[in-house]
C-alpha cells in the first residue's frame, strides 16, 4: 500500500507499510519530507541534524520514517496508508515559549492560500479540528 505522508503538506509517495513499519527508500526521503541522509546527518537546506548511526535508521534496505522521526525529535503518526510527521519538539518548543506562531499558509473556505505574515498587526482566530 502507497503511504501518503503529511509534513507541510500532503505528498504521495513511494513510501509502504511492512510489517507495521512505514519503509522509504533513501532516494525518495527528500520528495516525502523534505530531509535528505547525508554523511553528516539527517539535512534540510542549511540545518543538519547528526546522526551517529545511520545504519539504526534503516529496516533492511529501506528508511524506517518513525526512526528517522524520532532523529529528528519529531512526533509521527502511522494510520491506515497515511503518515503524519510534525515539527521537531525545539521548534515547537521556542513557538510555546515565546508566544510566537511558526509561519504556515493554509487555505480558506473557498481554497485561497493564506500565510500567517499576511494577517500581521491584526487579531486573528484559527479555528482547527480533525475527524479522528
Amino acid at each position: 500500500m502507497a503511504v501518503t505522508v503529511i509534513t507541510d503538506e500532503a505528498r504521495p509517495t513511494s513510501a509502504e507499510v511492512v510489517d507495521g513499519v512505514v519503509v522509504i527508500d533513501p532516494a525518495d526521503l527528500p520528495a516525502a519530507i523534505g530531509w535528505t541522509l547525508q554523511p553528516e546527518g539527517l539535512c534540510h537546506g542549511d540545518v543538519c541534524v547528526p546522526v551517529r548511526d545511520h545504519g539504526a535508521l534503516f529496516a533492511g534496505d529501506h528508511l524506517d520514517l518513525g526512526r528517522v522521526a524520532g532523529a529528528l525529535d519529531a512526533p509521527f503518526l502511522a494510520e491506515d496508508g497515511v503518515a503524519a510527521l510534525g515539527e521537531p519538539r525545539a521548534t515547537r518548543r521556542l513557538a510555546t515559549d515565546g508566544l510566537q506562531a511558526p509561519a504556515f499558509t493554509l487555505p480558506d473556505l473557498q481554497g485561497e492560500r493564506h500565510s500567517l505574515e499576511e494577517w500581521r498587526g491584526r487579531k486573528k482566530v484559527l479555528v482547527a479540528f480533525a475527524s479522528w
